[in-house]
């Protein structure tokens, strides 16, 4: 008797670790795998100024470990894989920016699942061109008329859909190559300045110019959308929610850091308020939670 009862027990306890392996196996398998999440483009996306840095980043790329893509991935629990570079183009995304650093579209594969970016800014030289040559400008005048639309006319916006546009399609185009299943999305640029006035000197632009300046950066953002609009690709509007967030705007509400005065040293960036905001956008645009 004293066997059988052995023998039962110990079957027992045989069937309990069975069916509590079983159950711990299922539950363990249940639990979904973390979202595979590449972050791409320039120091938009890199939040360039914004520390502390990302240590793991090349030094010149800028790049803060409070960008958004480092804000959606740990809302999201993702696995995030990060080459966000400042000054990069659509050009990195095929090319080397920096010795020792692989080009952008090298983060992409098959398994990846969620891929976002800023990208288009420096393309040709030209946003960038047009914020320092009209700052320039406005220095020299004092602020008064519009010199930089004077000199510049429509070359700046003419460049932008001419070149910039088809390099965006292209960038796009083999991001959705390299990463098939993925949902891809390119962010708008947040408004650096108001729709008119200003704020000089800490946006040294001058008060004729600051609509001309509005103007290159919506033909930009326009580029932007219609390249997403092209390849199948989420486009993430911004002109919106930064309308009154911009860079003449006081701490704690502007998005956008102003060339003076300002509390990160890379100048007419976001901030770390502006990079939670855009992935707070992100995050409701792709209806990620």
């Amino acid at each position: 008797m004293r066997r059988t009862i052995v023998a039962v027990m110990i079957a027992g306890i045989a069937i309990a670790g069975t069916s509590t392996s079983t159950v711990t196996g299922a539950s363990a398998a249940s639990e979904p795998a973390p979202l595979q999440y590449v972050a791409m483009g320039d120091s938009y996306s890199a939040a360039s100024g914004v520390l502390p840095l990302d240590p793991t980043a090349f030094v010149g790329c800028l790049r803060s470990t409070r960008n958004y893509g480092h804000v959606i991935a740990k809302n999201l629990g993702a696995r995030l894989t990060d080459v966000t570079c400042g000054a990069a183009d659509t050009s990195h995304y095929f090319t080397s920016q920096y010795p020792g650093v692989a080009p952008q579209l090298d983060a992409l594969s098959r398994i990846t699942q969620l891929v976002t970016m800023t990208i288009g800014g420096n393309d040709s030289g030209v946003f960038i061109k047009a914020i320092l040559s009209c700052g320039s400008a406005g220095v020299l005048s004092l602020g008064q008329g519009s010199p930089c639309k004077n000199q510049y006319g429509d070359s700046f916006e003419k460049t932008v859909r001419t070149t910039t546009y088809p390099s965006l399609v292209k960038a796009l185009t083999a991001v959705h190559q390299r990463a098939p299943r993925a949902r891809v999305a390119i962010i708008g640029y947040p408004w650096i300045l108001p729709a008119t006035k200003g704020c000089f000197p800490l946006v040294p632009v001058a008060t004729g110019d600051v609509p001309y300046v509005r103007s290159v950066q919506a033909t930009l953002n326009d580029a932007v959308e219609r390249a997403a609009a092209a390849t199948g690709t989420t486009y993430v509007d911004l002109s919106n929610v930064s309308e009154g967030r911009d860079a003449c705007k006081p701490i704690g509400t502007r998005w956008v850091e102003p060339v003076l005065a300002g509390t990160n040293p890379v100048i007419l960036h976001p901030n770390a308020l502006g990079e939670a905001a855009i992935a707070a956008r992100v995050t409701q645009t792709l209806k990620l939670r």
